[in-house]
């Protein structure tokens, strides 16, 4: 499975951000978008272009441009949403699929809840958006549903990642390409990544942790 941890400086110093504790929501919202759009510029260095005719002042010109028809941003409810704006000052105009996982905090096993998928999404190229990849059950309903539905290629972003949950991601769908800003740790007996940040979820939306 093809792992990039991203260690450009800028992202690091917005992830330092992150994990401090006292970081308000108002703040910790714009901070994860700045560090979405830095993963989401990694994650899309190979996309097809098209080459285009178009005009320019000094006459007929060959560019080139992205089909983002070819393409769904895909972010796993709730925290994913917080992690799409970040993705979508990159790709417009592409369409999003959503798709609704809430984990069972006694089992650590993932319910869907909702799912709504474009709906010529067989053939695309998914971007999965989460900001965190802890067991990775998630992650995997995801993908599974995704290739279900036709989806031929998945690009995964996630803000943080435990090694526990690449290995489980790899095992299950190792044709997955991730792209993260830190791998952490471990995970602690609860779920959670050390150090990690926290639910990010929680503290996206500002509701109680």
């Amino acid at each position: 499975m093809k792992i990039v941890e991203v260690h450009h400086p800028l992202v690091r110093h917005k992830l330092g951000l992150l994990r401090e504790a006292s970081t308000a929501p108002a703040l910790f919202r714009q901070v994860v978008g700045e560090i979405a759009t830095l993963l989401a510029y990694e994650a899309t260095a190979d996309l097809p272009l098209d080459d285009t005719g178009i005009e320019t002042w000094a006459g007929p010109l060959t560019v080139g441009r992205c089909d983002q028809s070819r393409i769904t941003l895909v972010p796993i409810l709730r925290a994913g949403l917080g992690f799409l704006p970040g993705v979508q000052v990159l790709l417009p105009s592409a369409p999003v699929s959503v798709i609704g996982l809430r984990r069972d905090e006694r089992t650590l096993q993932p319910h869907a809840y909702y799912q709504r998928f474009v709906e010529d999404i067989a053939g695309r190229t998914a971007l999965l958006i989460d900001p965190m990849l802890a067991t990775a059950g998630s992650a995997i309903a995801a993908i599974d549903a995704l290739k279900a539905a036709g989806v031929t290629r998945v690009k995964a972003i996630f803000l943080v990642s435990a090694p526990e949950g690449l290995r489980a991601l790899e095992a299950r769908h190792p044709d997955t390409e991730v792209w993260t800003a830190a791998i952490d740790e471990r995970l602690n007996d609860h779920g959670y990544i050390l150090p990690g940040l926290g639910d990010a979820g929680d503290r996206i939306f500002g509701t109680p942790a």
